[in-house]
């Protein structure tokens, strides 16, 4: 097992030295929070089999948003797709 204690910055990011992040053939990771641990796995996009239709931080400036919002954004897709 490899160990490293890692800060993270002002805006709560952390960063993956680069030898452990060469190891794995992605840039994308799954994070899960279990009890007082995160466990992180790469993960490889061509195996899922979903599409992310809203990011609220980059959508929405990382605010909130309510399920009418979603569901009317759902059927917009629906209807035009």
């Amino acid at each position: 097992m490899t160990q490293k204690v890692i800060k993270s910055t002002e805006r709560g990011q952390i960063t993956l030295p680069k030898k452990w992040r060469g190891r794995f053939p992605t840039d994308n990771y799954f994070i899960e929070m279990h009890d007082d641990k995160l466990i992180i796995r790469p993960l490889h996009i061509k195996d899922i089999q979903e599409e992310i239709l809203f990011d609220a931080d980059r959508d929405n400036d990382g605010k909130g948003v309510s399920a009418d919002e979603i569901i009317r954004a759902l059927k917009k897709i629906k209807k035009h797709g």
